[in-house]
């Protein structure tokens, strides 16, 4: 009996250390075109989290994969997260990058600001609901522009947006900042940036663009894993910075990456979370609702758009 209980009472022991040291693994949905993929290449390994990257083709795939559990957290746009949160969904961000897409024209383009975009054809990375697209509206509308009646529209994923410009399908595109910064590279000219148009909104504080996205009621039961992941995260924007090897690996698989591709890279970076991100997003967000009430219901952000770790 005595046995009994000294081998019951060490399976206890042994059986709590186990579950106790048991990682939590985050299946994180990664473009193969996007620049989350370069930090997951540098990440210190943690004792709370493993990765299990499950590759989608396009910011649309990430959604879809997100919303029906294939994965856990995915990158996208503060925007989304709160049109969805008005619909009801539980989706939560933590800010990923304050860098945010740009207008590229040809070298040679006579499109030299907004208004000359009014009958010319126009490339949007993304869709109609775009971050960068509607910050251009809303910009256009505010100088007496409607570019929703008066260009004539193409969406699609950076790469094949890219190409439209290149052989000359569309006048001038709207992309992620990564192939702004590649298009400039070969020569094409960037009018401005998500920056500047937010600028022109009269918003002057840091709006983290993107964002890790997922559930809140997972993120609750996941504190300590999602906080070591995001310190993580942090420490690997630090590393490709400061770090020239660890860049060149992280950016291996691109053909030729443009020179001033990891300057506008850590530009982006976001610091410690501050009640500032929030305030500022509001603001954006109720001026973008004013020139575009089909954005949401409401021109207010639901409580819990923003996740904090603490």
């Amino acid at each position: 009996m005595k046995l009994h209980k000294v081998t019951a009472a060490v399976c206890v022991v042994l059986c709590q250390h186990a579950f106790a040291s048991e990682k939590t693994v985050l299946k994180i949905g990664v473009q193969s075109a996007g620049t989350l993929e370069w930090e997951l290449r540098v990440l210190p390994q943690s004792d709370a989290f493993d990765v299990q990257i499950q590759r989608v083709a396009t910011a649309e795939a990430a959604k879809i994969a997100l919303q029906s559990g294939a994965v856990d957290i995915i990158v996208a746009d503060w925007l989304w997260v709160a049109q969805a949160r008005q619909h009801g969904a539980q989706w939560t961000l933590y800010p990923y990058s304050a860098i945010s897409g740009a207008l590229v024209v040809p070298a040679d383009s006579p499109i030299e600001q907004i208004s000359d975009l009014a009958g010319k054809r126009l490339g949007i990375t993304g869709g109609e609901l775009d971050k960068n697209w509607l910050l251009l509206q809303a910009v256009a509308k505010k100088e007496g522009v409607n570019l929703q009646e008066n260009t004539e529209k193409t969406f699609g994923a950076p790469p094949l947006i890219s190409e439209q410009l290149k052989h000359k399908r569309v006048d001038a595109i709207l992309t992620y900042w990564h192939f702004a910064a590649q298009l400039q590279a070969e020569g094409y000219k960037q009018l401005l940036d998500g920056k500047a148009l937010q600028e022109k909104l009269g918003i002057e504080d840091t709006v983290p663009t993107l964002g890790y996205v997922f559930n809140t009621s997972w993120a609750n039961a996941h504190k300590p894993a999602l906080a070591a992941f995001f310190n993580a995260t942090a420490q690997a924007k630090n590393t490709l910075c400061n770090n020239e090897n660890a860049w060149q690996h992280a950016t291996a698989t691109m053909p030729a990456p443009p020179p001033h591709l990891r300057e506008h890279y850590c530009e982006g970076r976001i610091g410690a979370w501050t009640a500032d991100f929030p305030v500022a997003a509001q603001k954006l967000y109720s001026i973008l609702h004013q020139f575009n009430p089909s954005i949401g219901d409401k021109a207010e952000l639901s409580p819990g758009t923003f996740w904090t770790t603490e």
